[in-house]
């Protein structure tokens, strides 16, 4: 027998989390899984300096803890598990959790994020955990004093650049085109950084290594010459992909995969279906932007259900 809920949140960062808070607090007893990444992207960073109310700032991790306890205080039942498949022709919506626990949902609010995107060399894939990262915060650590390499050349690039100069010896910045497309003040703070060097027009043809992991990176220049750069680390910061996967076909979608919502609000094509979070925001992906938008999807699911 398949449980029956009003709300059904999928996914746990700053937009999954708020939306618990505020369905649970309208009584609508929201049942919350967590997926793949509890507490979701935010869990990979250190410090939150710009999340409102914490002059101090605020660790990843730690924000992340709290949302949990708070919706968690007012009601909210928060699982582990992952939403594998779903079926979205008719209401209430049929959720399959881990492949065989079976849920109809009245609501559902996706919250599922971002992942990062990787360049899709075998060699990355090869040496993926074993000095091939995507995130510098969480593995910035093991590359204390040694060399390293960042490919990207946006705001996200550059403050994972600046993050690992801070650790190690050397930080190497892959680039494609011949400028950073990141903010003049995180250009700022890469130029003005001594051990981290810019690399324009180059692309990485291959990540070298051996048992122990990686060692090196071969990049090809724009003028197709090759040049070998020893390193321990190779950090992707390239941009990321929504985890939309198991609504394409349900829900509309754009070029790229975020879901589409009605201007100002959360409503998807697909009534009684609201999205939050960086799963349909393309352009802002910041935690005080999901978890508004997380806001905005609880309203708009009480109303839906008053109505």
């Amino acid at each position: 027998m398949a449980e029956a809920v009003k709300v059904l949140i999928i996914g746990s960062g700053p937009a999954g989390y708020t939306a618990a808070i505020y369905t649970s607090r309208a009584n609508l007893s929201p049942v919350l899984y967590e997926g793949i990444e509890p507490g979701g992207q935010l869990t990979t960073t250190t410090d939150v300096e710009n999340f409102p109310g914490y002059p101090e700032s605020v660790t990843g991790p730690d924000l992340m803890a709290q949302m949990r306890k708070q919706a968690e205080r007012f009601g909210a039942d928060i699982r582990s598990g992952m939403v594998t498949t779903v079926d979205l022709s008719s209401r209430p919506f049929h959720v399959v959790v881990d492949g065989t626990t079976e849920i109809k949902a009245e609501t559902l609010i996706i919250a599922t994020g971002a992942s990062a995107k990787y360049l899709g060399l075998p060699s990355e894939t090869k040496f993926r955990g074993q000095g091939v990262s995507a995130c510098a915060t969480c593995d910035g650590f093991f590359y204390r004093k040694k060399d390293v390499a960042v490919v990207g050349g946006g705001d996200t690039a550059c403050e994972e650049a600046s993050y690992l100069a801070s650790l190690c010896r050397k930080v190497y910045m892959i680039v494609r085109k011949p400028h950073l497309r990141a903010s003049k003040a995180m250009q700022q703070r890469v130029f003005n950084t001594p051990n981290i060097e810019v690399l324009f027009e180059h692309n990485t043809a291959e990540v070298l290594g051996d048992e122990s992991g990686v060692t090196g990176a071969l990049l090809r220049k724009n003028d197709g010459t090759e040049v070998k750069i020893d390193i321990s680390g190779f950090f992707l910061a390239i941009g990321h992909h929504p985890n939309t996967e198991i609504f394409r076909d349900q829900l509309k979608l754009d070029a790229e995969g975020y879901v589409k919502v009605e201007p100002g609000t959360s409503k998807t094509s697909v009534e009684g279906v609201f999205a939050a979070g960086d799963v349909r925001d393309p352009h802002y992906r910041q935690a005080i932007t999901a978890a508004a938008s997380g806001c905005i999807a609880a309203l708009d699911c009480e109303r839906f259900l008053l109505r």
